[in-house]
């Protein structure tokens, strides 16, 4: 005779085996179906340069990346939109230091938390600024350029790729460290920024170190300064500010993959080692190197301490210069 009890345990067990079935299988990430990652920048930069070199690298693991360009309101459209995505490993985000460590002390009412709202991928990369004039600006150095900057008072304006970034804030830096006015213009990403550099429209502006060497072989810009510890190994003829004597004008930056909160752990996982392994390969991180980044590979713990080291700091320079963005 069959015991009830065990009967009614066969048919729960039964059931959630029926419950379970579709929760796994969402949780199963399946190669091949296209990836897509938000880069909150025009196209043409050194975001889409990373992105598709690591596109390259994983098309066979995970399948096809594919760039999305959603510029506009400095980055926050394509945080956003990745904030509120499916958490399937579908959609990612590029995340930069001025998104995900910037922008709490920039705006007031920001519509995300870096931390809660993501779950950490890799971060990717790394780099520093340089300080890049247009070629008919009368400096061939930092010294002789500051000298000119302080007889132009507030005449004198300065491009940075988005108001509250690291570009933003090294231009703010320098006229606290060398006593300038520049007045700053923000542009909605490097390309347009760079472009207008080299047409004369504006005389300064603080690139990426890869940007700014672009830029050198153009003839069209002058590159003074580099803005990191020590000397860029990429620009290593050049001075840092700090050898200059300006000790505190130091700005780094970074680019990380995020994806949506609540994504299931096996799909971050995959993601997370794939993304490494590609940004550890020797091919993309040529690609890096040529284009003025330096590769870091490091996993969620190491980048979520870098996030918030980081956000403790630029949050202590905007209120140094009484910095608030318009929301």
């Amino acid at each position: 005779m069959t015991d009830p009890i065990l009967d009614r345990r066969g048919a729960l067990a039964l059931l959630g085996g029926i419950a379970l079935a579709p929760l796994a299988h969402a949780q199963a990430f399946t190669p091949g179906q296209p990836i897509k990652v938000l880069i909150g920048v025009p196209a043409g930069g050194t975001q889409d340069v990373l992105t598709r070199a690591i596109a390259h690298e994983v098309r066979d693991s995970l399948g096809p990346l594919v760039v999305d360009n959603r510029s506009g309101a400095a980055g926050r459209i394509a945080v956003e939109a990745v904030k509120n995505a499916a958490p399937d490993g579908r959609t990612l985000l590029l995340g930069t230091a001025s998104m995900m460590t910037m922008f709490p002390s920039a705006y007031r009412n920001l519509s995300y938390d870096p931390i809660k709202d993501f779950v950490p991928i890799v971060n990717a990369a790394r780099f520093e600024l340089a300080l890049t004039v247009h070629k008919d600006v009368p400096a061939n150095t930092l010294a002789e350029f500051i000298t000119w900057a302080r007889g132009q008072g507030d005449k004198l304006s300065f491009a940075s790729y988005g108001a509250g970034t690291p570009s933003h804030f090294l231009g703010e830096m320098l006229n606290r460290a060398a006593g300038l006015k520049m007045t700053h213009v923000a542009y909605r990403g490097s390309t347009p920024a760079r472009q207008d550099l080299m047409g004369g429209t504006v005389p300064v502006y603080f690139d990426t170190v890869g940007g700014a060497q672009q830029m050198l072989t153009t003839g069209r810009a002058k590159v003074l300064a580099t803005s990191g510890d020590k000397r860029s190994p990429l620009m290593p003829s050049l001075p840092t500010f700090v050898e200059a004597g300006y000790k505190d004008v130091i700005a780094t930056a970074w680019f990380a993959y995020y994806a949506p909160q609540k994504t299931p752990q096996p799909i971050v996982d995959k993601l997370r080692a794939e993304f490494t392994r590609a940004v550890q390969s020797r091919e993309v991180r040529q690609q890096l190197l040529q284009n003025g980044m330096y590769p870091v590979g490091d996993g969620p713990e190491p980048l979520v301490k870098t996030m918030r080291e980081d956000t403790a700091r630029w949050g202590g320079i905007m209120r140094a210069v009484n910095f608030q963005a318009n929301d």
